[in-house]
């Protein structure tokens, strides 16, 4: 698996992708955004470990740039340890956020667990058609249908959206919800649940002030009503 680095101090890049390559790793570097944009789209790794405070650009506008472009795990790398930070980072689709200073076995364990997650949940998209109430969502082609209309998702929406249509009727908790969709090992709050939910609702409810499909269920969670 081949890992690019995106950070603007050069110690901090030598050292990940010496711990990288100790467990086996392909790497690959960049110290800027531009770099980074760059060898994504020319050598396509299998994830990125993205600094936020890069020159001429952030790290979150890489981020919402990538999210537009193409399905790559991101791990947030940064010396700001604001929640608001973090919540902004896996808002915009990053996977996973690790705070400086940082152990290199913990980062190594991050990057083996995000691969492992987005591996099985790529295959699982592969091979699913999910039909449930107005809602359709076909992972071969990564689209989403709702009243027969196509709804542009964001990845996180979608993948929220498509675990609780593969459980039609189910309660489940804010936590829950952040261990299946964003990992139990995401450093993201109940918050980030509860604004993706509210996302949803305004893509793909009749009445997103009324909604039908995506109910809170008070004291509890969400679940997904098919029945309109």
């Amino acid at each position: 698996m081949k890992v690019l680095v995106v950070d603007d101090e050069q110690p901090i890049v030598d050292a990940v992708t010496y711990s990288l390559r100790k467990e086996g790793f392909q790497t690959l570097a960049a110290y800027d955004a531009d770099q980074c944009l760059e060898l994504v789209r020319t050598e396509s790794p299998d994830l990125l470990i993205l600094d936020v405070m890069l020159p001429s650009a952030s790290g979150f506008d890489v981020c919402r740039v990538l999210r537009g472009q193409r399905e790559i795990p991101i791990i947030m790398l940064t010396a700001r340890a604001e929640e608001t930070d973090r919540v902004v980072g896996l808002e915009l689709g990053a996977d996973d956020y690790v705070t400086k200073p940082f152990s290199m076995r913990e980062l190594v364990a991050r990057v083996k667990s995000v691969l492992r997650r987005t591996s099985v949940a790529d295959m699982r998209s592969r091979e699913e058609v999910l039909r449930s109430g107005p809602v359709e969502i076909d992972g071969a082609k990564h689209v989403v249908t709702v009243r027969g209309g196509v709804v542009d998702l964001a990845p996180k929406e979608y993948e929220l959206l498509r675990f609780l249509v593969r459980n039609p009727g189910q309660v489940f908790s804010r936590q829950v919800l952040l261990d299946r969709v964003w990992g139990a090992d995401a450093f993201v709050g109940d918050r980030t649940v509860d604004v993706h939910i509210r996302w949803l609702r305004e893509k793909i409810e009749a009445d997103p002030s009324n909604p039908r499909l995506l109910q809170t269920v008070r004291g509890v969670g969400y679940r997904y009503a098919p029945a309109e």
